[in-house]
């Protein structure tokens, strides 16, 4: 059977690694991306490069129209939707909360938590029992920051991935009987281009120190757990939110 997996910021750091395992396991995928056209089409190279089979996206996800065209294409190019990895997200420069603004939260929160809604939305109408569709497995990439409040840099950032874990709790318990699973993971300090999007490039080293496995992960590394959430061998996993974050 072909299983087909969405990918969203499918285009580098946690998103493309597990574009890349998914792939390597079997996932026809879709690898999403909204405005770096070459590294997503990278990935899909690498992917091909192997024998796998994968497209490239292109999609904002807090814009509704542009995620319902991006579904569309991928039902018409590859069919039935069986696993999305709601991996999508941005971070800002470290800031207070009193040194914020509303526009900044609004990004944060239009990308991070309505994309993510959106996406899952889709997917659920086209993975529910209720819909006619096999059933499925949906995984939000949260953060550490969502226990860890991230004060002093990114507060409204750790505000949008605990919503992220509300909304997997919640929505576990709605489609369980539909043959969806949701669960999450939670990333920890990650040496990802992410920290320094957010002004921030040598933030895994600067703070390692305080990770009780006294390094920062991989993407690769987070990679596998979703990829393990995705599987088979995770069927009676839903509602569950995995740390993978060093001990942190």
């Amino acid at each position: 059977m072909n299983k087909v997996l969405l990918v969203t910021g499918g285009s580098r750091g946690i998103g493309a690694s597990t574009a890349l395992l998914a792939a390597a396991q079997g996932w026809t995928v879709a690898v999403n991306y909204t405005a770096n056209s070459l590294a997503a089409d990278e990935v899909v190279r690498q992917i091909r490069s192997t024998g796998g089979h994968a497209i490239a996206v292109q999609a904002d996800v807090a814009d509704e129209a542009q995620v319902l065209r991006m579904y569309e294409h991928i039902d018409a190019k590859l069919g039935r939707l069986q696993g999305l990895v709601n991996n999508a997200g941005v971070v800002d420069v470290s800031a207070r909360l009193d040194e914020m603004d509303v526009a900044r939260w609004k990004r944060m929160f239009d990308i991070n938590v309505i994309g993510s809604l959106i996406c899952a939305r889709e997917a659920v109408r086209r993975m529910s029992t209720r819909y006619g569709g096999d059933g499925g497995s949906i995984v939000n990439v949260s953060s550490a920051a969502a226990r860890l409040g991230s004060p002093g840099q990114y507060v409204d950032y750790a505000s949008a991935k605990g919503a992220i874990d509300a909304f997997t709790l919640g929505l576990a318990k709605e489609v369980a009987g539909e043959g969806v699973r949701v669960n999450a993971v939670r990333p920890g300090l990650i040496d990802t281009d992410i920290h320094a999007s957010g002004g921030l490039p040598n933030r895994v080293k600067d703070l390692q120190h305080l990770v009780p496995m006294q390094r920062g992960g991989t993407a690769d590394e987070v990679a596998q757990s979703i990829v393990w959430l995705l599987s088979d061998a995770a069927s009676y996993t839903t509602m569950s939110l995995i740390d993978v974050s060093g001990g942190r």
